[in-house]
């Protein structure tokens, strides 16, 4: 009885602490939540977030990686990972948040989406509530990098408002540049309740000049027909090493980190990092933005 007494007091102790670090960490501490999105499926999205995930960790920040797409998750494959459990389990409360994070060998952690379980693509108010108190928990991360599905969702728009930056990725394919401009229009349209701070991504640009040129031409039509602003954050070069890690389940920016696609992303997050945070972000503002979604 006196070591269960004993071991209560403990985890009374550390359960203080814990708090003690969450309030002070929420006073001097905020996270920088991306999302990463495109029009349609097949111009490298997820590849991107998780390269742009790996550059953040080297640099010394805290990364959390998610794989928001809760439809045909498929980030873990890119990593060469297994997850035995997933957002699913949060949402229907058979795990917390931190009960489903992985630690990598890159110096993420990764939280797996939840592949094919269609029935969670409109979550309800109340597991939308349930799965914000569970997102709290992880306001220590300094980047959280949201991989979100393709296309327009409820699931989509709901991570993309509520986000401090969207990355919109396009690839110089005519379809493409469509597709992207198409879900900027949505974005602009349906997220009224504010601004949101948008940039372009062009992946698998065969040179800086065809990466500019085809930002400028989604920007200036974006300006024109939608009266927005777009910023062009940068390209990746389209390179065989891209498809090759994909093969080896090891993302590029670690199998050859001095490629062009590797350096490309290093450059994006440099650029990244330059830019003034918005006053705003963190992760209690974000589950703010997440939840006035809903209602």
């Amino acid at each position: 009885m006196e070591e269960q007494a004993e071991g209560l007091r403990e985890l009374m102790k550390d359960s203080a602490q814990e708090k003690k670090r969450t309030s002070s960490a929420k006073d001097a501490h905020k996270t920088r939540i991306l999302a990463i999105t495109s029009g349609k499926g097949g111009v490298g999205k997820s590849n991107i977030a998780v390269n742009m995930a790996i550059a953040y960790a080297q640099t010394g920040k805290r990364v959390i990686l998610i794989d928001g797409d809760l439809g045909m998750a498929n980030i873990n494959v890119l990593l060469n990972q297994v997850p035995p459990y997933n957002l699913m389990h949060v949402i229907d409360k058979k795990k917390t948040m931190k009960e489903i994070i992985l630690d990598t060998e890159f110096n993420i952690k990764f939280i797996a989406g939840a592949n094919g379980l269609s029935k969670i693509a409109n979550l309800s108010v109340k597991e939308l509530e349930d799965f914000a108190k569970q997102f709290a928990s992880l306001g220590s991360a300094d980047i959280i990098i949201i991989d979100t599905g393709a296309g327009i969702t409820n699931n989509v728009l709901q991570f993309v408002a509520a986000a401090d930056e969207v990355y919109v990725v396009t690839t110089p394919e005519p379809t493409a540049i469509t597709d992207a401009y198409g879900i900027i229009k949505i974005i602009t349209t349906e997220i009224v309740e504010h601004p949101v701070n948008l940039k372009l991504l062009v992946n698998r640009a065969h040179s800086a000049d065809e990466g500019k040129r085809i930002s400028e031409r989604i920007i200036t039509i974006v300006s024109q027909f939608l009266n927005y602003k777009v910023d062009y954050i940068g390209f990746v070069y389209d390179d065989p090493v891209v498809q090759a890690s994909v093969i080896r389940q090891k993302p590029f920016i670690v199998i050859n980190p001095t490629s062009k696609p590797s350096m490309c992303i290093k450059h994006i997050v440099g650029r990244i990092e330059k830019t003034e945070p918005a006053e705003n972000e963190g992760v209690s503002n974000f589950l703010k933005k997440f939840l006035r979604r809903k209602r």
